[in-house]
């Protein structure tokens, strides 16, 4: 259990910096050394995207990972080395499978609220558009985390999707811009 938030001479407790609390907050160095608000708790959010990306029939590459149930699409977590969600992006997909995505449209943001034992997220969705089809043949899984691949009409790839990913997909494909879901349901006054 983190410590309380205040002590008795109504001063929050010296925290030191990198302190980590677990699933909660993270006193961040940088903040510290700089003499700015060094007791300031940020929220730890675990962020994470994802990749659309079509044939040219309009089926869409889906994923069958070792480590959980169910198909996916190409994506992951972002690391927490600094990289951008579009460099995360790029990165997973091509460590999954082998594929370079060169551009791509920001297609949805999903927060998902915090849960006993998980954080709250975010998850970026990006259409990468239609690969060719020589690229797509080339696809090399990676063994430790991908177990197969498959290209489905969205139909067939709706059915096969966890709920969180279908309700995601569903938003994004199709739609005019980009989409801001919570819990992977629209939000009617954000346009």
């Amino acid at each position: 259990m983190p410590p309380p938030c205040v002590s008795g001479s109504g001063e929050p407790p010296p925290r030191p910096a990198g302190t980590t609390y677990p699933g909660r907050v993270v006193i961040l160095p940088h903040l510290a050394a700089e003499g700015e608000h060094p007791h300031r708790v940020v929220p730890r959010i675990q962020t994470s995207v994802g990749a659309l990306i079509f044939d040219s029939r309009g089926r869409l590459l889906l994923l069958k990972p070792t480590y959980k149930s169910g198909w996916t699409l190409p994506g992951g977590e972002m690391e927490e080395s600094g990289e951008t969600p579009w460099e995360a992006c790029r990165r997973e997909v091509f460590e999954e499978c082998g594929l370079r995505v060169a551009s791509a449209r920001l297609a949805c943001v999903d927060f998902r609220r915090a849960k006993p034992g998980r954080l709250p997220g975010l998850r970026f969705l990006f259409d990468c558009g239609v690969v060719a089809q020589d690229a797509l043949a080339g696809i090399v899984l990676q063994p430790e985390e991908i177990s197969d691949h498959r290209l489905e009409p969205l139909p067939v790839a709706m059915t096969l999707l966890r709920k969180a990913i279908r309700d995601r997909v569903a938003s994004a494909v199709g739609a005019e811009g980009f989409v801001y879901l919570e819990q992977g349901q629209p939000v009617d006054t954000v346009r």
